[in-house]
């Protein structure tokens, strides 16, 4: 009778709401522990980017302390060299700003006359909207600096973190090991070499693609004679590592420089056709030659994660939303129930290859 009853199925109607509450309460656990879960998932990207680094410095026989630390030190030292250059660039940026206000006032007024002769939209109207979309945007800038407040605090925490999880990785491996049966071993092993290998590769060639990127924006825009070229294509590159909708984002910035400090609208255009191209190469050649990765992802599932991500996480959830599918199509790969959930998310019977990344 014991038997019987521990092996009874319950019918749809009543795992599909228990199944709904338990996701509820699964997304709603990680959307209240976000301030501490997303920097803790950044620093386990980077901690896994740095071992390879970590570990040839042990093999020369560096202590694991002195090693660790000079891995953070030269990921650090990276992004400082990084941000100083974008500062310099946007100081320059400033020294436009009143040229910029002037002239974005002008076409203000010239946007505000046609839209009064061509569509009827009075002079008072116009204002009241103005003015509603004026307040929602300084309240989002409110929520913005708010925002980047607490990053300033994640950007303290991540050097801390990267450094225990190198610290502890021994344990921390020990422990998922024994956490098995030892029939499960080999399984357990090439799930951890597979993951720890998409997410050394996707990150790696992820930075390599955003340089070329980078240089291949700020070619275009100097060629167009664009000012701030080399500010906006880094920018533009640094964007383009949304997934998806960095992309939009990166082709306005440009467009909308240009509107304001060239007259007419062909340089617009061009930048718009430039940026175009640019996508084709990086979505055609780039992503799959350069961000080479054992695990491919359909472009719906991306989508689709990169939107439940934005929802969940904001702009940390949009771009950590790939490598955490990666990881999940790598473990439902190697588990036998879970094997068509790893074939729906992947791509390998589409014969377009998306690989990992966007």
């Amino acid at each position: 009778m014991e038997s019987s009853s521990t092996n009874k199925s319950y019918p749809f109607y009543i795992k599909a709401p228990l199944i709904l509450v338990g996701l509820y309460l699964f997304f709603y656990i990680l959307y209240i522990l976000q301030d501490i879960l997303v920097p803790f998932a950044f620093a386990a990207l980077i901690a896994i980017l740095l071992n390879p680094l970590c570990t040839k410095l042990r093999k020369w026989g560096v202590p694991k302390i002195l090693a660790i630390t000079l891995s953070i030190l030269v990921a650090a030292l990276v992004v400082a060299g990084v941000l100083y250059f974008l500062s310099s660039q946007i100081s320059q940026f400033g020294e436009m700003a009143p040229a910029l206000k002037e002239r974005s006032a002008s076409l203000l007024q010239t946007l505000q006359q046609w839209a009064t002769d061509r569509l009827g939209i009075s002079m008072k109207k116009q204002m009241d909207m103005i003015h509603k979309i004026t307040d929602n945007g300084q309240q989002y800038v409110g929520q913005t600096v708010g925002a980047l407040l607490g990053m300033l605090s994640v950007i303290f925490l991540l050097p801390v973190y990267v450094f225990l999880l190198l610290l502890y990785k021994e344990q921390l491996v020990t422990f998922i090991y024994e956490s098995f049966q030892k029939k499960h071993a080999e399984h357990v092993s090439d799930v951890l070499q597979s993951t720890k290998s998409a997410i050394q590769s996707y990150i790696g060639g992820l930075l390599i693609e955003t340089c070329i990127v980078a240089v291949l924006n700020s070619v275009a825009l100097l060629a167009l004679g664009v000012k701030y070229a080399i500010l906006l294509g880094v920018i533009g590159a640094i964007l383009n590592l949304i997934p998806y909708l960095g992309g939009l984002v990166a082709i306005s910035l440009p467009v909308m420089i240009a509107t304001i400090t060239s007259p007419g609208y062909t340089t617009p255009l061009m930048i718009i056709g430039a940026y175009l191209v640019i996508q084709f190469v990086d979505n055609q050649f780039l992503v799959p030659k350069v961000v080479a990765s054992k695990v491919s992802v359909n472009a719906l599932i991306s989508i689709a994660v990169v939107l439940m991500g934005g929802a969940l996480w904001g702009v940390s959830g949009m771009f950590l939303s790939i490598p955490f599918v990666a990881i999940l199509k790598i473990i439902f790969d190697h588990i036998d129930g879970l094997k068509p959930w790893g074939k729906l998310l992947g791509d390998e019977e589409s014969g377009k290859l998306l690989k990992v990344k966007k």
